[in-house]
């Protein structure tokens, strides 16, 4: 059957990995280039030893209890097995030692170093060396002579050589490598082999193929290659029994051979594709294990099975011959003999299963290579297979097994408090079946809990610090707080075992797992009550443990083994509990909010399951998202979760990639950032400690070739900028974007607090609104500069009221009337669903007035936005901008009863606002006396800068945003205004038209026109809407139809009918209600359109009414002595 490949498990950090297998088999050995030597007790093994033998390990032997390992600091260095203890140094270069190998019976090493040279020193006694001299360039390999006669090496100058021990000189050398200065840039390692026991062959890896040398003579006897290697071969390594030759290369490919016949009988492909670096042969023959460059191990299971039946054949059936079997087996099938396998339970009888292990017992007797394998199990003496067999199985299965060939299921992640690190770091964590003596750390706050688990281990977090301490001397808990008001340090004896902890501004939250004889207990201290009794403890029903807990706001909650979560108060009420559809995960709380995640199901190739669950305790009592799927990267697993700083729930995968709950969007997880692109290598990683939305602000600590920081000593937080996965980030289209989605999704939690009852800061949340606008206007200037008129119409409908008015104008600078009109139909449309909403609440006035304040301080701040856009379109329409200041102005003359010299007008009304820009304006000018849309700003203020103050004037203007307490409404583009508006133009043009408009104004009676102005202003105060003429038509329909209604549900009911209406009617009636207020300004204006006879007369009078204007402006500012 074929190979059985396991999947593979993180081991190291990024880099060069080696492997070899303990004398028994009964250990794997690996090293890394985080200094760390780890020895694991299988595959499995979540809890292996690692002993710390420098910076950088690049290579490690081991033979007869002793462990040396090639470091990065130029020594070789020996330790004991398996202790880990130091035994000394045996050797050492001026440059890093790159290899190291055991000769056959363990009494001396080979090392090979970047300074070209080659040392073979005695164990016992490491004064006693022998150095090699001959390579021109870094050597990469070392490999003894089972004999010890020969040592063969390998070198970045392309050349493979062969050594005499004894005499310390080069016997042969073959120039078959490609050159290269150094090893980190050779394109293979070359790692030798000899053939055990009788070192008659020499596998040299050269490109592709692996050249097999014969001893003595020293010629090529054979090269084995396949065509399923594609890239170079890095290391090869021969099976235990000689026959095997198993090799693996860059690009992950595993291959192999059997010698005797060169056929390849086992390809296997690294599952990412990493390069194989490490790679040896159990004692028994029957696994290979492997290392890449990534720090991975990974294992293959059952390699040499088929193959070693199908190399025994002659042997097996002549041993059936002699044991009168026969009948068994056919000589003619050679070579078939998985065939016969699948053919012989059909046609053959029960005693077929008795003649295969009376041959087993045969063979033993012949055979030829012997080991120490001492794992064996004691079993029947006739029933055990030859030692070169000693792979093969007890029995061969009748029928051949089905090999699944699906996807593969993921292994279920196992439940983790935030923060916390994995368990098969031994040095960061605790072992559950012993107390070592080590030092627990943990660092909690509000939003996550933290796992005891019994070793190192660290959660980094905001409120204080947890320290549990467990050896011979002392079994306690500290508890510090970064605040000292919060409450003063806390020393607990752990009677309990508590290894759960969570620490809140209010209590304490502790667990700790049942036994036999005690349940589990959940123990809670309330330092924040105000009574005596500050201390509550619960015992969970038996068989169930606690495997989460958290606290939020007045509350905790447990999450248990049976799928229960418990809720309590904190002063220990046992409140709601519920069940969770799978098994739990992780858990958090903050405030009011449980966040848990659990196992959906189970997860494929790769992918983990995994739901989540969000809920609100307090107030409300609600479940925000069901046990929807919790998005993760791909073949990625849940490494954080918590919430921010102000309460939006967010996670980080195993990827690095820190998602946050976009609130406005259905409740959808939004990338807002990935650590790993500001990770300056591949095996470094960030651990996320903290996120903020307001300032924006990632904290994390930087993890150095691991993924989590050492506990000792406490490492310094760094600042990670968040960033969307947008397109084309990198151009100003594309930055933009980018800003402004970011920025409106770090501002929704303010919704969220207000509707949860919280207070907010208006401040921060006017300070977002202008800067999404900003960028808004930025983007809606970028699309005008490229003539992209369809994309600015999608920008405006982004915008505020206020800044559509600014679009509408910067679209006329720039000679966009196509789309200025498109803007003012869609402002237009924003006035009337604005105007419908406000009719809905019932009290428009408060919401239009907070509404109104926004839109004037939006204003306020866009004036801001000014960059070279707006200033070329500037310089090229000054001219054009004077033009229609002037046609605003006539439109707001031309209001009837507004006698701007009336003194009961407010000087509010009559005065300009002053602009925030240095441009300087003329006091005396005819103009200024008038609303602050005649203003005309000087040739060198920014465009903007005057679409600001348009937005600031009273609603006397066309386009004015309203002050508080006045129910303005936005007009922009009206088609009949606009056609009036001409229309006046063709026969009133420039200021001295409005000069004679003026000096008619102010020859009629004084007391009359105070009378029509404080008419007309009341008027123009509270307009009818067309909402409300639509309600005055059918009220009576109403009524008929619900005679039970009061007044409030009538005007729902109406407003309910009015929505149904299309926008066609509804235009309409808003038509309706302006006409009725405007009747009189039309009636002036059709009495200035007949006047057009009279237009040259109208110059002159205006010219020479010009002084006697001037002078009764100027007569304001004489001094009066009363």
């Amino acid at each position: 059957m074929p190979a059985e490949r396991k999947l593979m498990r993180y081991g190291h950090s990024e880099g060069h990995t080696d492997v070899c297998f303990e004398d028994t088999g009964r250990y794997i050995v690996t090293c890394g280039s985080d200094g760390d030597v780890r020895i694991w007790e299988g595959l499995d093994d979540d809890d292996p030893k690692s002993i710390n033998v420098g910076e950088r390990a690049y290579s490690l032997a081991l033979k007869d209890g002793k462990l040396v390992t090639a470091l990065s600091n130029n020594t070789v260095q020996l330790h004991t097995f398996p202790e880990g203890d130091p035994d000394g140094i045996l050797t050492r270069f001026t440059t890093s030692a790159n290899h190291v190998t055991f000769n056959s019976n363990g009494s001396q090493i080979a090392a090979a170093s970047g300074d070209f040279m080659i040392k073979i020193v005695e164990v016992s006694d490491s004064s006693h060396q022998k150095t090699l001299r001959g390579h021109q360039a870094p050597v990469l390999s070392v490999a003894f002579d089972p004999k010890d006669e020969f040592l063969a090496s390998a070198s970045c100058d392309g050349s493979v050589a062969v050594w005499n021990i004894e005499d310390q000189v080069q016997v042969i050398s073959w120039n078959v490598l490609q050159k290269s200065n150094d090893v980190s840039n050779s394109k293979s390692l070359c790692r030798l082999s000899w053939q055990p026991i009788s070192g008659k062959l020499l596998a040299v890896p050269v490109d592709r193929l692996v050249q097999l040398y014969e001893r003595a003579s020293w010629s090529l006897v054979s090269s084995l290659s396949d065509d399923f290697i594609t890239q170079a071969v890095n290391v090869v390594a021969w099976s235990p029994c000689g026959k095997y030759l198993a090799a693996g290369s860059v690009g992950g490919f595993l291959t192999v051979w059997d010698v005797e016949t060169e056929q390849c009988i086992e390809r296997e492909k690294h599952e990412r594709g990493y390069t194989v670096c490490g790679i040896c042969w159990h004692p028994s023959g029957g696994q290979i294990a492997y290392t890449d460059t990534e720090g991975c191990l990974g294992l293959l299971d059952n390699v040499t099975d088929s193959s070693l039946f199908a190399s025994k054949k002659d042997k097996v059936v002549a041993a059936k011959k002699e044991s009168k079997y026969e009948d068994l087996f056919d000589e003619d099938d050679d070579g078939h003999f998985m065939d016969d396998l699948s053919v012989k339970p059909t046609s053959g009888t029960d005693d077929d299963d008795d003649d295969i292990m009376p041959s087993a017992a045969r063979r033993q007797k012949s055979g030829t290579f012997d080991d120490d394998d001492d794992d064996d199990t004691p079993i029947d003496a006739a029933l055990k297979m030859d030692k070169d067999v000693v792979g093969l199985p007890p029995a061969v299965p009748a029928v051949p097994q089905q090999i699944y060939e699906g996807p593969m299921p993921t292994r279920p992640q196992k439940p983790f408090q935030p923060g916390s690190t994995p368990t098969h770091l031994i040095h960061r964590f605790m072992v559950r079946t012993f107390w070592s003596s080590m030092i627990l750390e943990m660092h909690v706050n509000r939003t996550c809990s933290v796992l005891m688990e019994i070793n190192h281990f660290q959660v980094w977090n905001s409120v204080g610090i947890v320290r549990g301490y467990n050896d011979e001397q002392d079994n306690a808990i500290d508890v510090e707080f970064h605040d000292t008001s919060i409450h003063h340090a806390m020393h607990l004896t752990n009677s309990l075992g508590h290894i759960l902890a969570d620490l809140s501004r209010e209590a304490v939250l502790l667990a700790c797992e049942g036994t036999d004889e005690l349940a589990s207990k959940l123990q809670c201290l309330h330092f924040s009550s105000w009574d005596t009794n500050k201390e509550w403890i619960v015992d969970l029903p038996k068989d169930e443990d606690v495997q989460a807990v958290c606290l939020g706001q007045g509350w905790g909650a447990a999450a248990t083994s049976a799928r229960l979560i418990r809720i309590f108060s904190i002063g220990g009420v046992q409140k709601e509990i519920f069940s969770l559809p799978g098994p739990i995960v992780c858990m958090a709380g903050h405030g009011e909010q449980l966040f848990i995640v659990f196992h959906r199901g189970t997860g494929f190739d790769g992918d983990q399951s995994l739901g989540v669950q969000l809920f609100q305790l307090v107030q409300k009592r609600m479940q925000v998202i069901c046990g929807e799927p919790l998005p993760l990267s791909c073949k990625s697993y849940l490494s954080w979760m918590g919430f921010t700083a102000e309460g939006t729930p967010c996670y980080v995968d195993s990827d690095g990639v820190l998602r946050m709950l976009n609130r406005c969007l259905g409740n959808t997880w939004t990338p807002v950032c990935n650590t790993q692109e500001n990770c300056k290598g591949k095996s470094d990683h960030y651990w996320v400690v903290g996120v903020h939305e307001i300032p924006q602000q990632l904290r994390c600590i930087p993890c150095k070739g691991s993924r989590f920081p050492p506990t000792l000593p406490r490492p310094a937080v760094v600042i990670l900028p968040f960033k969307l996965p947008l397109c084309q980030t990198a151009t100003e289209k594309g930055s933009l974007e980018e800003q402004y989605w970011r920025s409106l999704l770090f501002h929704n939690h303010f919704d969220f607090q207000l509707s949860s009852g919280y207070e907010i800061d208006e401040e921060q949340r006017c300070k977002g609104q202008k800067e999404q606008q900003e960028l808004l206007m930025k983007m809606f200037a970028l699309s005008c500069k490229l003539e992209r008129e369809f994309r600015c119409v999608e920008l405006a409908e982004l915008m505020t009221q206020n800044v559509v008015t600014l679009a509408i104008r910067y679209a006329s600078r720039s000679h966009r009337m196509a789309l200025a009109q498109r803007l003012g139909d869609l402002a237009l449309e924003k006035t009337v669903a604005e105007q419908e909403d406000s009719e809905h609440t019932g009290y428009p006035g408060t919401w239009k007035k907070t509404r109104c304040n926004q839109s004037e301080s939006e204003c306020e701040e866009v004036q801001q936005l000014g960059s070279y856009r707006e200033q070329e379109v500037m310089q090229e329409g000054c001219l054009e901008e004077q033009d229609e200041q002037e046609q605003m102005n006539i439109q707001e003359i031309g209001k009837p009863g507004l006698n701007l010299f009336n003194k009961d007008i407010s000087h509010d009304t009559l005065s300009p606002k002053p602009s925030s820009k240095d441009g300087r304006v003329n006091p005396f000018k005819v103009s200024s006396s008038k609303a602050p849309a005649t203003f005309v700003p000087s040739r060198m203020t920014n465009i903007l800068d005057s679409m600001t103050a348009s937005c600031k004037r009273s609603s006397s203007g066309v386009f004015s945003g309203g002050k508080a307490g006045k129910d303005a409404i936005l007009k922009p583009l009206a088609p009949r205004p606009k056609s009036k508006t001409q229309t006046t133009l063709l026969k009133i043009s420039g200021p001295k038209a409005r000069k004679k408009e003026m000096e008619k104004e102010s020859t009629e009676e004084e007391g009359h026109a105070s009378q029509g102005a404080s008419a007309q202003h009341s008027v123009n105060i509270k307009p009818k809407t067309g909402f409300q003429l639509w309600l005055e038509e059918n009220r009576s329909s109403l009524l008929a139809e619900n005679p039970d209604l009061e007044e409030t549900d009538i005007i729902k009911e109406a407003m309910g009918h009015f929505r149904t209406l299309t926008a066609e009617d509804r235009l309409s009636w808003a038509e309706r209600a302006k006409g009725q207020t405007g009747e009189v300004p039309d009636v002036k204006k059709r009495a200035r359109v007949e006047d057009n006879d009279d237009f040259r007369n109208d110059k002159e009078s205006n010219t020479k009414k010009k002084k006697t204007i001037d002078t009764s402006k100027l007569s304001a500012f004489a001094f009066n002595k009363n």
